[in-house]
């Protein structure tokens, strides 16, 4: 139970600067349907006639079961996002539960569309964010104990790593109903189609076969 008495505080922090990204709602409630028939577009998604709607459309048990970690980057995200929870449309909000194993990354990203704010519930998390060029990459990083917060601008890359030896649990907020997400090393190496080589050893200053390598690894991970 504490760890979701956390989670609605960390939705509350992300309503905050909501409005500040999504559309302001035009209705009471707006919950996504694909049945273009009866539907109205709004935000992206279809409105459902809003008679229509129950409790249920407004409850997702998605972040009840730790996730998967057993891959090769230890943690596992598991999204409560528009497309997984209908009853958000248009409210400008979304979750995360985040599972680490010991070790376990969650490999630099970033939310284009969204600033997220996250807790610790569980282990130790070093984290951090990369400012853009304006702000020559500056590096702002710490380490995140139990019932710590840390905020990731909206659109910045981060990135979260257990350095803990135990197993680690984090939840975070959106600012958005669809923050999106574009994992850098699979943006760059891992793109359909491949990006160009001459590209990727110009900006990397590497040899092809690294390029190579890597696009390799990434179009087999991703496929």
């Amino acid at each position: 139970m504490k760890f979701l008495l956390i989670s609605f505080l960390i939705l509350a922090l992300a309503s905050a600067t909501a409005l500040a990204y999504d559309p302001s709602p035009l209705q009471d409630i707006c919950v996504a349907t694909n049945d273009l028939e009866s539907g109205v577009f709004v935000n992206g998604k279809f409105c459902k006639d809003p008679k229509q709607a129950t409790a249920d459309d407004f409850l997702f048990m998605g972040l009840r079961k730790p996730g998967n970690t057993s891959n090769p980057l230890g943690s596992k995200v598991t999204q409560a996002f528009i497309d997984q929870f209908p009853g958000l449309n248009t409210l400008g909000i979304s979750m995360v539960r985040v599972d680490f194993a010991p070790g376990g990354l969650n490999p630099p990203h970033n939310h284009p569309r969204g600033t997220e704010v996250q807790v610790v519930v569980e282990g130790t998390l070093l984290v951090g964010f990369v400012t853009s060029n304006e702000l020559n990459n500056t590096l702002f990083t710490k380490v995140l104990y139990k019932g710590d917060v840390f905020v990731f601008p909206i659109g910045l890359i981060h990135f979260q790593l257990n350095i803990g030896n135990t197993y680690a649990l984090s939840f975070s907020g959106f600012s958005s109903q669809n923050p999106g997400l574009t994992t850098i090393a699979n943006a760059v190496f891992g793109a359909k189609p491949p990006m160009s080589a001459d590209v990727l050893t110009k900006a990397f200053q590497v040899d092809k076969k690294v390029v190579d390598y890597l696009q390799a690894r990434f179009w087999y991970d991703n496929n």
